[in-house]
């Protein structure tokens, strides 16, 4: 077997056969991708007599677990986590970059981009996400191309008494879903410098554009076109229990759409009316999954041969894309699953998509952007006092100049 016959050749490499015998991969993933990864752990053992562990942790808890046991060298050879971790983990040594040779022709340019860091890449992408309209059939009638369309139809029959709302989003405070507003005429978070690389002390979220689309959100509120303060239990009730025409969602809501017995669509997010006239398209935030290895495993090479000739495969990314359905960043397995509607207009949304930044520097926007959207959405600030406050509080955390 080909691949036997490799990992015979990187055994050799690092002195003995008994070293296979004596080594144990320990992969850490949550529970939409453990039971196919342990299915892909026993064949890989069953073709090198390399042990391998697979340990079912939940999402939120993996990097953090991740960072505190990696230096001692008790976590993990591999873990399964989001691109925008990657930042952190490699600023602080904690990651070991990937050399994909000609693997990587095999995967989404864009989904490698977003496990870059510093030039390198230190991830490989097992799919992409992103949000769009999810949207009520029996209840949209036609599906609104411009927000402007949007505004009217929500006019038509929007009643906060019943409640009834034609669009209904995660905004308690909730910037992830909130960007695609923001981003449409031309808000960002971090602008880039002449290299590519993102510039943590170019903030775009006060920016013309940006400003736009929250006066656009802070005057829907106002209107009561628009519930505020709308959590995830909340958006998935009203829109469940057919008080909302449309929510802005991404591929996790499907499933449960379908249970409700929605006959459901997913379209692109309405373009906004720019100051210029002009129609801007939404772009949502992409977020990559994917494997990631320790820089502190004892065990790279074995690491990325499973990596690389045992998840890298069309097999596993279907079997992953099957407990998980979102579109694989594998190019050989999106082209097998594309013929799925689902997969197709999401994807369709993507194309306008930003990767959600995966620089350190990330983790000091969330707050103060959080805090301006409460404060518009509660009417107690403008968007441009709310906004130019977000941008001077996480420029100052940044000791930008």
């Amino acid at each position: 077997m080909k691949k036997f016959a490799l990992w015979v050749v990187l055994a050799l490499a690092l002195g003995t056969l008994v070293y296979a015998q004596a080594a144990k991969l320990v992969i850490w993933a949550d529970d939409r991708g453990a039971p196919v990864l342990r299915d892909v752990a026993e064949k890989y053992t069953q073709d090198t007599g390399v042990a391998v562990e697979v340990v079912e942790i939940a999402y939120d808890q993996i990097r953090g677990q991740f960072i505190t046991t990696a230096p001692t060298g008790q976590g993990p050879d591999i873990i399964v986590g989001a691109h925008d971790w990657v930042g952190e983990l490699a600023a602080n040594g904690l990651l070991e970059p990937v050399d994909f040779g000609p693997k990587l022709a095999e995967f989404s340019a864009a989904a490698v981009q977003a496990f870059s860091y510093g030039g390198r890449n230190y991830g490989v992408p097992q799919n992409t996400e992103n949000i769009a309209i999810i949207y009520n059939k029996a209840l949209v009638p036609e599906m609104p191309k411009t927000w402007d369309e949007l505004l009217e139809f929500a006019r038509e029959i929007t009643d906060p008494t019943k409640p009834m709302y034609a669009i209904v989003f995660q905004n308690g405070p909730d910037p992830y879903h909130w960007f695609p507003m923001l981003s449409a005429c031309g808000g960002y978070v971090f602008g880039t410098d002449a290299g590519g690389a993102l510039n943590p002390c170019d903030v775009g979220l006060a920016n013309e554009g940006a400003l736009r689309g929250a006066q656009l959100f802070a005057d829907m509120i106002a209107e009561g076109l628009l519930p505020a303060g709308v959590s995830w239990d909340t958006m998935r009730a009203l829109f469940f229990g057919g008080n909302a025409a449309m929510v802005i969602s991404g591929p996790w809501l499907v499933a449960d759409t379908k249970k409700a017995g929605i006959d459901y669509g997913i379209a692109l997010i309405p373009s906004i009316r720019c100051a210029d006239g002009s129609y801007g398209i939404p772009k949502p935030f992409i977020g990559v999954r994917g494997f990631m290895v320790s820089a502190f495993s004892q065990n790279k090479v074995l690491a990325f041969d499973f990596l690389l000739n045992y998840i890298a495969t069309t097999e596993t990314m279907l079997a992953l894309y099957e407990l998980d359905p979102r579109a694989p960043a594998h190019l050989p397995t999106y082209e097998i699953v594309k013929v799925d509607p689902d997969i197709a207009a999401f994807g369709l949304q993507g194309q306008y998509g930003i990767p959600m930044p995966n620089i350190p520097e990330m983790a000091s926007v969330w707050g103060a952007w959080s805090d301006a959207q409460s404060l518009i959405a509660n009417g107690q600030a403008t968007p441009e006092e709310a906004l130019a406050e977000a941008v001077q509080k996480i420029k100052a955390a940044l000791k930008c100049p």
